[in-house]
């Protein structure tokens, strides 16, 4: 039955195309395997303090946040005639370099600087990837079976999946037995062998120097007009040529104009075309029945501080957790995930959006208060190991995130309108990754202020406390969601 699928899905797309697909998605799961080393060279190479640690990883995944800006230019920007595989290249080469950098000149990891930089122009090309991948998805399936559209998301989804339960195991693993620059540069070989696939894919170079975004009645116009122009110039380069056959240094001048016209004139598309596709993205984003909901999943990440990497330090320095067993909590986290989505889509999509959220909230502070009670050590008392707990936290916190995120994906994908689903739905992901990044220095600060560092935890309560209190601030603001919507029905 497998088999059959997979030949279907192998004659729709092609071998390379889905090998592609799948080694991205692979990848992006298997960041596990090094971001773990990462955290490692934080805390014990460069001795940096949990909230300072914290910052550096709000800054370095900033990048996430702007996924927008690399649809808008890959669309409006093709380069050689082709708007996919050339910023796919680009992307990997940013994936790649850094690693190399980093795992090659010990300057540029002991320095958190240095260390911080790198891994920011990493996650941009990792974003960038994943954007330009999502684009050609999405052409694949309008250009080849749109009845495959789920089948390819799913293989997505598995190989991301696959890989991020690979990374988190190996990553522990590695760190106990590898040195850290081994492990970045190990991790290399797969956005090389990325870079390597790339050219397997034939894409159709594009006739039109430019994209077809003018979608509203507003920039059609504009279109109309600016292509009534193309007609007149003709005419007017041709009266010229006619004029200018006296002598040699006339005819030149004249293909000189005409070259300097032209490359303004292509420069003048680019920018409208950019301009057109940034307004019409504003203008359906400031829809209320968008910006409404959107808000709210913006407001639930940066009123509640993210400590866990204030609750990565606990566990290696207080509860003496090892690497490898964190990288099986990583696992036991992606096999809830896998639950929390199980769940979500067989029990709970006939259940009102707004209830779910509410119930993911709660389930949210249940799993701080099960890292309050492994900071307290009353688990001790009733005889249950801190590795149960963590592992069990872990599990229980991915699903619950999961359940959460679900409500998310349905109503991004009602509300994206006809003609700009992916880049509106870029903006999306964009928002709930700027809202994890906003919530994760808001966490760094909440550490800072409450004097949580290396070696020093009496505040630790404290903080999960304010955390808990924090996860029932969004709760007040579900009436941004639309009241009847529910998994299976619009409101």
């Amino acid at each position: 039955m497998m088999i059959h699928w997979f030949k279907q899905l192998r004659s729709a797309f092609g071998v390379a195309f889905l090998w592609l697909v799948c080694l991205i998605y692979f990848t992006q799961g298997f960041r596990s395997f090094v971001w773990t080393a990462v955290s490692y060279q934080l805390k014990d190479r460069l001795q940096l303090s949990p909230s300072a640690s914290q910052f550096v990883f709000s800054v370095a995944f900033f990048p996430w946040s702007i996924k927008p800006l690399y649809g808008i230019i890959s669309d409006c920007i093709p380069i050689g005639g082709k708007k996919r595989t050339p910023y796919l290249v680009i992307s990997t080469v940013l994936s790649l370099v850094p690693w190399l950098l980093l795992g090659l000149d010990s300057t540029s990891r002991s320095s958190s600087l240095y260390l911080m930089i790198f891994l920011t122009v990493q996650n941009l090309g990792s974003a960038m990837a994943d954007v330009v991948i999502d684009a050609m998805i999405a052409e694949a399936v309008r250009i080849e079976k749109s009845s495959f559209a789920g089948d390819l998301q799913s293989v997505s989804w598995f190989a991301m999946a696959v890989g991020g339960i690979c990374g988190s195991l190996l990553g522990g693993y590695a760190l106990n037995n590898l040195n850290i620059e081994t492990i970045f540069l190990l991790f290399t070989v797969l956005p090389a062998l990325q870079l390597l696939s790339c050219p397997l894919v034939e894409e159709i170079p594009s006739n039109e120097p430019l994209p077809e975004l003018l979608d509203s009645n507003e920039f059609e116009e504009k279109s109309k007009m600016s292509n009534d122009t193309y007609p007149h110039t003709k005419k007017s380069n041709t009266r010229r040529r006619k004029g200018q056959k006296k002598g040699k240094k006339g005819a030149s001048s004249g293909k000189s104009e005409t070259h300097k016209k032209q490359s303004k004139s292509l420069a003048s598309k680019l920018f409208q075309s950019l301009k057109a596709a940034a307004l019409e993205l504003c203008r359906a984003f400031k829809q209320p029945i968008i910006l409404r909901p959107m808000a709210w999943f913006f407001i639930a990440h940066i009123t509640v501080p993210n400590l866990s990497t204030v609750m990565f330090y606990y566990q290696t320095e207080v509860l003496q957790l090892d690497a490898s067993f964190l990288g099986t909590a990583r696992v036991v986290g992606w096999l809830g995930l896998m639950l929390g989505t199980f769940i979500y889509n067989r029990y709970l999509t006939n259940m009102t959006l707004r209830k779910s959220l509410l119930f993911a909230h709660i389930g949210l502070s249940i799993t701080i208060l099960l890292d309050m009670t492994l900071v307290s050590r009353a688990n001790v008392g009733y005889g249950v190991s801190d590795k149960t707990m963590v592992l069990f936290g872990s599990a229980l916190g991915d699903a619950i995130n999961q359940l959460k995120f679900m409500p998310f994906l349905i109503l991004s994908g009602r509300l994206c309108p006809p003609g700009i689903e992916g880049t509106l739905f870029a903006l999306f992901m964009s928002i709930n990754n700027l809202g994890n990044t906003v919530g994760s220095f808001m966490g760094a600060g909440l550490a800072s202020l409450l004097g949580i560092s290396s070696g020093s935890f009496e505040n630790m309560s404290m903080g999960l406390a304010i955390q808990v209190f924090c996860t029932y601030i969004p709760v007040l603001f579900l009436f941004l969601i639309p009241k009847e919507a529910t998994g299976v029905s619009a409101s």
